[in-house]
């Protein structure tokens, strides 16, 4: 089984937001020590507590600062960008960084409607052209010329960065599956049973440039922690903060446990928190890693990818530690 994290930079209340890309060039650092495959960075844009709106930016630094672990955006939001310009800058990092760099591409605004007016004048427009955008990309990733300009995307790196559809629907893996590209599902952000989701990928995919079979990855929220009585406390403050951005009541930044506890203690309503429960996974190392094996079984995917907000930097660490050990530690002894 394959580990991954995707980070989004999340700040504590009270924390400035330098300090929470601090944290995240150092969960990097450690992600690439322990083992993990892939080191992804969101990309939102004011969103009240995330810090990481420039992902590009961020990879560079860490890449600089890490080994062997595969670097990328999770997810660039292809319709606010040209993708000739993607296509530089990630070829720019496959340079510096070879065979370690992927590109997650997804449609989403990434923000309210203020950030897709000021970052975009046609939004909705090109998030319909999608996979035309998609395709386009991918003509400036193989190194061809444009057949308007004559343009290619320097510099070559010797290996190309690989590119991922990101999504939560059957649209989306349909996409992946036409043009023949790696599949990541967010099920931390969906309500969706990803069962017929990926098996519409799997069955569609078709052969292209060096993927030659379907290959996909479910991206889950996850809190870990020594015990599975500890872990539900810390996950008090994930609940609260994904509580308090759908109603957005105004919070910035996650809250300490016991303020999200009362914060969650006090809602009329328990259904929201039960929803946004159901797709967490909560527990010690051995109960998260048999949860994983079911979920590995059920949708027959190899890799997952882990979101985790705990408001405690260390006891965030320590998360990720914990649960490589017991997954990697048991594998390398089989």
């Amino acid at each position: 089984m394959k580990l991954s994290i995707l980070d989004q930079s999340p700040i504590r209340m009270g924390q400035e937001p330098q300090q929470a890309l601090v944290e995240s060039v150092e969960l990097a650092k450690l992600a690439d020590k322990l083992g993990y495959t892939r080191y992804w960075m969101s990309e939102h844009h004011d969103l009240k507590g995330l810090a990481s709106s420039a992902p590009e930016v961020m990879l560079s630094y860490i890449g600089a600062q890490t080994k062997k672990i595969r670097l990328g955006p999770g997810a660039v939001l292809l319709p606010y960008y040209k993708p000739y310009k993607v296509a530089e800058v990630y070829n720019t990092l496959a340079a510096l960084l070879p065979d370690r760099v992927d590109i997650g591409l997804g449609r989403a605004p990434g923000g309210g409607t203020d950030v897709m007016t000021t970052l975009s004048d046609n939004f909705l427009q090109q998030a319909f052209k999608m996979p035309a955008l998609v395709e386009e990309l991918l003509h400036f990733l193989n190194y061809k010329k444009s057949a308007v300009t004559g343009l290619k995307a320097a510099p070559l790196p010797v290996v190309s960065p690989v590119p991922w559809i990101l999504g939560t629907s059957k649209k989306s893996a349909l996409l992946a599956a036409k043009y023949g590209l790696p599949y990541a599902f967010g099920q931390f952000m969906s309500n969706k049973d990803p069962e017929e989701i990926l098996h519409e990928y799997r069955t569609s995919f078709q052969s292209h440039r060096g993927q030659q079979h379907p290959e996909a990855l479910l991206t889950v929220s996850v809190i870990c922690a020594e015990t599975d009585e500890k872990a539900k406390e810390l996950a008090h403050s994930a609940l609260a903060w994904s509580i308090q951005s759908e109603r957005g009541d105004g919070k910035v930044g996650l809250l300490p446990v016991d303020e999200a506890k009362q914060y969650i203690d006090e809602l009329p309503d328990d259904q929201v928190k039960a929803d946004i429960e159901k797709k967490m996974l909560i527990g010690s190392p051995t109960t998260i890693k048999h949860k994983l094996k079911s979920m590995q079984d059920a949708y027959q995917v190899d890799e997952f990818m882990l979101v985790s907000f705990i408001p405690s930097f260390e006891e965030r660490l320590q998360s990720y530690e914990l649960l490589a050990h017991e997954i990697f530690t048991e594998e390398a002894s089989s």
